[in-house]
């Protein structure tokens, strides 16, 4: 039987979230009004991202729906789309090329438990997307993994190790089966 986790003890030791509590109420404040809305335009969002800390190139298309867990985490290059609902749970830093495509409800997650602490601590690392990727719609990148430049990452893939320079990555496709 394995070590049982006593969440209650758990304390974040180790994680720095880079700003103070008012900075990061401000945020949260300014995402949900300023960033994440239909009816806010893309240059506002980037503009506003910016504000924030994010280091964002030229010509950046951040659509609806985007989640930034900390701005000041986040680093784009130029000409890149973040699509509708993509999530980027920027724990610890992220950076995305330039020409990089994120489509819609992607998930790119620095952040994770070490499963053998007993209280759960953090076990976050930072990703790195370099130029010219495409994150297909509804795939995962998570903590520590770097998708060289010119790869595909397929719709629903779930990437745990680093990607090769244009390499594509794929899910695993449905099988049909004929019921007996």
């Amino acid at each position: 039987m394995g070590m049982r986790r006593r969440l209650g003890k758990f304390d974040g030791r180790g994680y720095d979230k880079g700003r103070n509590l008012l900075w990061q109420a401000a945020w949260q404040l300014a995402s949900s009004l300023l960033v994440m809305p239909w009816f806010v335009p893309p240059r506002l969002r980037v503009a506003v991202l910016r504000s924030f800390g994010a280091t964002i190139g030229t010509g950046v298309n951040l659509r609806a729906g985007v989640r930034v867990h900390w701005p000041w985490k986040l680093e784009i290059g130029d000409d890149s789309w973040i699509g509708e609902r993509v999530w980027l749970l920027n724990l610890e830093p992220i950076s995305i090329g330039s020409d990089v495509c994120i489509s819609q409800a992607a998930v790119l997650c620095t952040g994770s438990h070490d499963h053998r602490s007993p209280s759960f601590e953090f076990d976050n690392a930072p990703i790195r997307v370099e130029d010219g990727v495409w994150i297909a719609a509804r795939a995962t990148v998570l903590r520590g993994v770097t998708v060289g430049a010119d790869a595909v990452v397929g719709a629903t893939a779930l990437v745990t190790k680093d990607v090769a320079p244009g390499a594509i990555v794929l899910a695993p496709r449905a099988q049909t089966s004929v019921a007996p």
